[in-house]
């Protein structure tokens, strides 16, 4: 399975592209989102985005709710809906045309493009990719209980050295995971796959297939 960055994501849809360019694989900027973030903001256009507390750049088309809580530092990109009861911890860069939803928590995380987490969603420490979309609650899961390393399972039974403590999930581009699935550290989505609702998905799972439950994919007809 290919997991390298240019192969599950399309850079030209996030504001994060020089960052993952840099990185042979998608989880290795997950480090290094904060202080990306704080040297973009410095950069954005001030007649397109508003500096709207410290580190925080909101574009002047973003659609706020009342009732949520945004901390730095943080971009969020133009017609983006942040809804009532979203929790974004900082260290959160954020796209065009989203959905940060209802109950919606989020930190360390890069957010593409037309991303919907739209229902008490939990995102931490992942990168979604463009037209991703999480159904309603549904999670990643960023910490293993035994607080050891995060490893990625392949299809072939092999498996991936991260080096990171902390790693929820990466979805390709116009990924669908189901409502209440749970998405395990160190979970690799590809390009154009779904997950059923109800799952718990764990390790990699091949672009354009549909993941039934363990040790059942299949491919997209």
């Amino acid at each position: 399975m290919e997991l390298r960055t240019g192969k599950l994501l399309d850079l030209t849809h996030t504001l994060a592209a020089k960052l993952l360019e840099e990185c042979e694989y998608p989880w290795q900027a997950l480090p290094k989102i904060g202080e990306f973030i704080l040297s973009l903001g410095e950069t954005l256009s001030r007649g397109d985005y508003e500096e709207t507390e410290e580190h925080v750049w909101l574009h002047r088309t973003v659609k706020r709710y009342p009732n949520n809580f945004i901390a730095g530092p943080c971009i969020i990109g133009p017609e983006t809906e942040v809804r009532p009861g979203a929790f974004i911890r900082g260290n959160a860069l954020v796209g065009g045309g989203s959905v940060v939803g209802n109950s919606t928590e989020l930190k360390n995380v890069i957010i593409f493009d037309n991303v919907q987490v739209p229902h008490y969603n939990y995102v931490g420490d992942s990168i979604l990719g463009f037209k991703s979309h999480m159904g309603a609650g549904a999670v990643t899961s960023n910490v293993k209980q035994d607080k050891s390393l995060v490893t990625i399972a392949l299809p072939d039974g092999m498996r991936i050295e991260t080096s990171l403590k902390k790693f929820g999930a990466v979805l390709g581009d116009h990924v669908e995971i189901g409502c209440n699935s749970v998405l395990n550290p160190g979970t690799v989505v590809g390009r154009n796959s779904r997950v059923y609702p109800l799952s718990m998905v764990r390790g990699a799972v091949p672009g354009n297939s549909i993941y039934k439950g363990p040790g059942e994919t299949v491919g997209i007809r």
